[in-house]
């Protein structure tokens, strides 16, 4: 069994520590590890920093190889120099050609974008998924197993058209365990956090004016602090806080499920933090409706995700 190989396809942080999460439970293999990767135009234009926007390159890819680097992790970029036995990816959007005949398990990375036009697009004229982001994810049926965090989770993608037999709620890592977030050493408590998204930086319209104005409304006198997503540009986003909401505190870093499990409330647009939030209990302000928020709560088994996904790995080695 020592023989049998894996490759963990790793993206944002996010995604690359919930690769790291199922592989501490499959260590009885060899393991190992690659940045995002895609085939032809696409890997080229990544290459030349045109992709930097998505986990493709930029700071996504940057945070990930850090991680890889400071864990001694074995890298194998693209999966070129191994045949793997299975595949643990969490993205279908792309399934490059050389693990499109391996084994594969596809983790949900966490939210989907909103099913819009463009998705209608992609679906009915059966363009690159990618055009339409992550609201194509599972949409592929090009993996064997799809882990998904919850069974609201599961009839959400049923709907979109997701082989229901390929669908396994297993929970998600990062996601199953909220309550340990509690724990930290955060030195904030019962604020507003507003928690800003990289709509601008994929090419999608954001009134974050609007957004910023918004949240000092709700706060009406509370603290109020800003966490800028990891991949937006900062100096615009820091440049356009200042000014609409000054005295506010901004965080560019830092761990954002701490700040959630100290806040009063969360501001938000359409992002995997309403999950975190939700499952909580914390007051959330969202583009979603409140019963479909409760639909989407991610599964808590204290944090045995990682251990079901690997078992169901395991089955296919």
């Amino acid at each position: 069994m020592k023989n049998k190989k894996i490759l963990f396809i790793c993206g944002t942080l996010n995604q690359t520590t919930m690769m790291y999460a199922v592989a501490q439970h499959l260590q009885e293999f060899d393991l190992f590890y690659t940045p995002f990767y895609s085939d032809g135009f696409i890997q080229t234009l990544a290459e030349a920093g045109f992709m930097d926007f998505c986990s493709l390159g930029g700071q996504a890819r940057r945070a990930t190889e850090k991680f890889l680097k400071n864990n001694n992790l074995q890298v194998d970029f693209k999966g070129v120099s191994n045949d793997y036995d299975l595949v643990v990816t969490c993205s279908d959007l792309i399934l490059p050609k050389n693990i499109q005949n391996k084994a594969i398990i596809h983790i949900q990375e966490g939210m989907t974008d909103p099913e819009n036009l463009i998705y209608y697009m992609v679906k009915t004229l059966r363009l690159p998924r990618y055009f339409a982001n992550t609201s194509m994810m599972g949409l592929s049926n090009g993996y064997n197993q799809f882990c998904v965090l919850s069974e609201g989770w599961k009839q959400i993608f049923i709907n979109k058209g997701v082989d229901a037999d390929r669908i396994a709620v297993t929970g998600v890592p990062n996601f199953d365990n909220v309550a340990t977030y509690k724990v930290n050493d955060f030195p904030h408590n019962d604020y507003v956090l507003a928690a800003t998204s990289a709509l601008r930086e994929t090419f999608k319209f954001e009134n974050r004016s609007q957004f910023i104005k918004k949240a000092m409304s709700i706060a009406n006198g509370r603290k109020v602090i800003f966490k800028l997503h990891p991949n937006e540009k900062k100096d615009r986003a820091v440049r356009e806080i200042k000014k609409y909401a000054p005295g506010a505190i901004i965080y560019t870093e830092g761990n954002t499920n701490h700040m959630i499990a100290n806040c009063h409330t969360l501001i938000t647009r359409y992002s995997s933090v309403v999950m975190i939030a939700a499952a909580m209990g914390k007051k959330v302000y969202s583009d979603f409706a409140p019963d479909e928020l409760e639909r989407i709560i991610p599964l808590q088994n204290g944090g045995k995700s990682a251990q079901n996904i690997a078992e169901l790995g395991r089955s296919y080695l």
